[in-house]
């Protein structure tokens, strides 16, 4: 079956699979699985006690992917989990995740400000836009598709 597909959308989907590719690549050479440094990096971000949920957003990664995830990293010491309002559970580094974080994922962060830094201004603003813009027309296309 030959079904035309704009070059544009081609050469897009291309730029986000290696985008994600030396992401799954970053957390392979961490000895991390995908979903583990999601959340390291989401709380690196957020801040400790943050929510499963906020991660999740973040992440954009289901709530059951991040939920085991977080009880694996809680079992090896990494996180500690308090309770907040309701069912709210605030995940918070251990001593041991800390480490873990220094060493591992600020290095990525770094690494990420300075592809930002290596841009003007005039990119970062015009980058940001357009894939802001992508994502919106986007979700509003498909959202008969979700119906």
């Amino acid at each position: 079956m030959d079904f035309p597909i704009n070059q544009n959308l081609k050469e897009y989907n291309h730029i986000y699979k290696e985008n994600n590719n030396i992401y799954h690549d970053i957390a392979l050479r961490l000895k991390l699985s995908d979903s583990a440094f999601d959340i390291f990096y989401a709380i690196c971000v957020l801040g400790d006690g943050c929510l499963q949920r906020d991660i999740c957003s973040l992440s954009a990664t289901s709530k059951q992917t991040i939920n085991s995830s977080i009880r694996k990293l809680e079992k090896e010491g990494y996180l500690t989990l308090k309770p907040g309002k309701g069912r709210q559970m605030h995940i918070f580094l251990t001593k041991t995740g800390e480490a873990l974080a220094q060493e591992r994922i600020y290095p990525v962060i770094e690494i990420e400000n300075s592809v930002f830094d290596a841009m003007s201004e005039n990119e970062c603003r015009e980058l940001l836009k357009l894939s802001k813009k992508y994502m919106e027309i986007l979700k509003e296309n498909v959202k008969e598709l979700l119906l």
